[in-house]
């Protein structure tokens, strides 16, 4: 794939991201670096202790990094009550599956969160950390935070074509994405958390879709199968809203994020 089209899609985030309101002002934001040198961001509400959120953010796998998100971050710091460890994973193409899993899994071990959380391919990354320190029998989070999360790379739920046209995320987008991130196919049903035979055993965890969101499917159905695996979910789909709504700054929004920020003041053990 053209390199041209990776560095014009991260310049284009990195544009959108200026024309953005900023965040709130907190008394601490520090950069830091992980065990193996990943840049990190530490963005904390007050002194003292408090839950460690680690995020994962959204963009394909391919865009997006600290600064894009930090307006995100600072408001999950602000109104959750959190401190919030931001994490600038590697990015596809250059380094593709399971490079961003093998950065999230590190910065997990290290800093041992209360929760872990993402949006879209940060909520997937978040999902396949979860997974593999389960297999591997390290500590894990009590709680994974899921917004609009990838949790299927074969995208053959019905919502990938019913929503993929005309909305925030399109159907040959996201293909083009999941390309970047796992560029054998036959890899794909393998590293899909929808598809993962086993989900038990798994932290609580707070999924949040959207009507208008082309990865509806298969994140409503991602819910339904770790209830059905034993593991606490609370699930909502938001109306009216597209994927990465999480970004946007509006009434309709606003009012999003505000129950999604009650949803992780309720389920954080303090």
């Amino acid at each position: 794939m053209s390199r041209d089209i990776v560095s014009e899609l991260r310049t284009a985030a990195r544009e959108r991201n200026r024309t953005r309101p900023h965040g709130p002002a907190l008394p601490h934001v520090g950069e830091l670096t992980s065990p193996s040198g990943l840049p990190l961001r530490l963005y904390r509400p007050a002194e003292g202790p408090r839950p460690l959120v680690v995020f994962l953010h959204g963009g394909g796998w391919v865009q997006c990094d600290l600064d894009t998100h930090d307006r995100t971050c600072r408001k999950l710091a602000q109104e959750c009550d959190v401190d919030v460890l931001a994490v600038d994973y590697r990015l596809a193409p250059e380094h593709p599956y399971p490079a961003a899993i093998d950065d999230a899994v590190e910065v997990i071990r290290w800093a041992r969160p209360t929760a872990v959380a993402g949006d879209s391919s940060g909520g997937y990354l978040a999902t396949m950390a979860c997974l593999r320190l389960r297999d591997e029998g390290c500590p894990l989070p009590a709680v994974q935070i899921l917004v609009c999360p990838n949790t299927d790379l074969t995208l053959s739920e019905p919502s990938i074509s019913e929503k993929g046209t005309g909305f925030d995320l399109d159907a040959d987008e996201l293909a083009w994405f999941v390309a970047q991130w796992t560029p054998d196919p036959a890899r794909r049903r393998a590293a899909s958390p929808l598809r993962h035979a086993d989900l038990t055993r798994l932290p609580t965890a707070l999924v949040v879709t959207a009507e208008h969101d082309a990865l509806r499917d298969e994140g409503d159905a991602y819910a339904r199968r770790l209830a059905e695996a034993g593991v606490r979910v609370r699930h909502r789909r938001e109306p009216d809203l597209p994927h990465g709504f999480i970004q946007s700054s509006t009434p309709a929004t606003s009012a999003a994020h505000e129950r999604l920020f009650t949803d992780i003041r309720e389920l954080i053990p303090r």
